[in-house]
């Protein structure tokens, strides 16, 4: 059986060739022209949501797609944007929502939101990616955990920002060989710990990022060699800082809410 630490690196290594496979799967080709044919037309929040495949595939490409029912909630995402400090997206802990936000900040450019790259080719580039992680945990999903650390590591700033990453989390729990129960303890004493052992400086260098997924992989196998665990939770946004899932499930409910 293929490692887990072989089966990234033959994706991660030639990247490029990975993701321009995954782009001409028929379905991922189809629904990616639907998207960038469409898009540009898209001069309003209102003609986003009302368009669902669209607003599927944005989703999907962000890492959202099991939050697609919430439209009320992703709509205040959306209206208010990325750039004041209380804007609704900053407050939450997962960076998925502020991603989308700056994917198409309608809150900033109005009717041109949707006329720049990042809203376009970038949005279809981020699906790509996203369908190359979710294939490659249907067969192993450390590699899909390998391949999204990969991705977010440069986003890792503090020991905050692992917790707030179930994803991010698993990793490097898996790597420091850290039990469940730490999951429990105080959120300041876990995020002080992790700061003590790592540099969080590494998580700025691939080669570095590299060696320490290597060490990962390696922890990952030990724990499941058969390769048949699948915490997909920690892909789900859940990590939503202040907000209980009875407010979620509230603020869906809303009259303002998508179709």
């Amino acid at each position: 059986m293929t490692t887990t630490y072989t089966s990234y690196r033959l994706i991660s290594a030639d990247l490029a060739t990975s993701l321009k496979r995954v782009a001409e799967q028929p379905d991922v080709k189809r629904e990616s022209e639907y998207y960038l044919a469409k898009i540009g037309s898209i001069k309003s929040i209102d003609a986003f949501f009302a368009d669902s495949r669209l607003y599927n595939y944005a989703m999907k490409a962000h890492g959202l797609e099991d939050m697609a029912y919430a439209k009320a909630f992703m709509r205040k995402v959306l209206t208010e944007g990325i750039d004041s400090n209380d804007a609704f997206a900053n407050k939450l802990s997962d960076s998925r929502y502020k991603e989308l936000a700056e994917s198409l900040n309608f809150a900033r450019h109005g009717e041109a939101a949707t006329s720049f790259d990042r809203a376009q080719k970038g949005v279809v580039d981020k699906y790509s990616r996203q369908t190359l992680e979710v294939d490659a945990g249907n067969e192993n999903t450390g590699v899909r955990l390998a391949l999204y650390f990969e991705r977010m590591a440069s986003s890792i700033s503090s020991g905050y920002s692992i917790i707030a990453d179930d994803a991010i989390s698993q990793v490097v729990r898996t790597a420091l060989q850290l039990p469940m129960e730490f999951v429990g303890t105080d959120v300041d004493r876990q995020a002080a710990y992790y700061e003590d052992v790592l540099d969080l400086t590494d998580f700025q260098d691939p080669v570095k990022v590299g060696k320490f997924l290597e060490r990962f992989t390696a922890m990952w196998e030990l724990d499941n060699p058969s390769g048949s665990y699948d915490p997909l939770m920690v892909f789900q946004p859940t990590s939503l800082t202040g907000i209980s899932t009875d407010l979620l499930i509230s603020i869906n409910n809303l009259k303002l809410g998508g179709r």
